[in-house]
């Protein structure tokens, strides 16, 4: 009697296993599927998202010249970058993220870009360690001007 038990057992097992094994390949095929149609779906958006293609490729206002003042600089929380205005006309971007221990830098002075978490200077120019706990810059982050626009990218 348990040589029929036990084959009834292991074939249930196995079908068991084997239903498992189609429902996780038909979810990855599902999975495939979608992500070929959502990057269609982006591909299509990218193309009906033409007419702001003219706006800069697309690229997100951050912010304006205006908010922007000579010899400091603005943080964009949401965006997570410090926009700097160095000399009269240029303007840099950076992560706002302290190369330190990760916190969010708080403040723009004349003395630089400030994280007030544990004292570290960031110079507004190029984003060099002016004081540390930090020993990496912050890293610049590409940004246009176009009017009086300052986009990413």
């Amino acid at each position: 009697m348990n040589g029929p038990n036990t084959t009834r057992r292991t074939a249930v097992l196995a079908g068991a296993a084997g239903l498992a094994a189609a429902a996780l390949t038909a979810c990855g095929s599902e999975d495939e599927e979608d992500g070929a149609e959502s990057n269609g779906g982006s591909e299509n958006g990218g193309s009906d998202g033409g007419d702001s293609g003219g706006d800069g490729g697309g690229a997100e206002e951050l912010t304006s010249t205006a908010d922007v003042p000579v010899g400091g600089g603005t943080i964009l929380d949401e965006q997570k970058l410090v926009v700097t205005q160095p000399t009269e006309g240029e303007f840099l971007a950076f992560s706002a993220i302290c190369t330190h221990q990760g916190c969010p830098v708080s403040q723009v002075t004349e003395d630089g870009i400030l994280c007030t978490c544990h004292g570290s200077v960031f110079a507004i120019a190029d984003g060099s360690v002016v004081e540390g706990p930090a020993t990496q810059p912050l890293p610049a982050e590409p940004i246009t001007v176009e009017g009086e626009s300052i986009l990413r990218g």
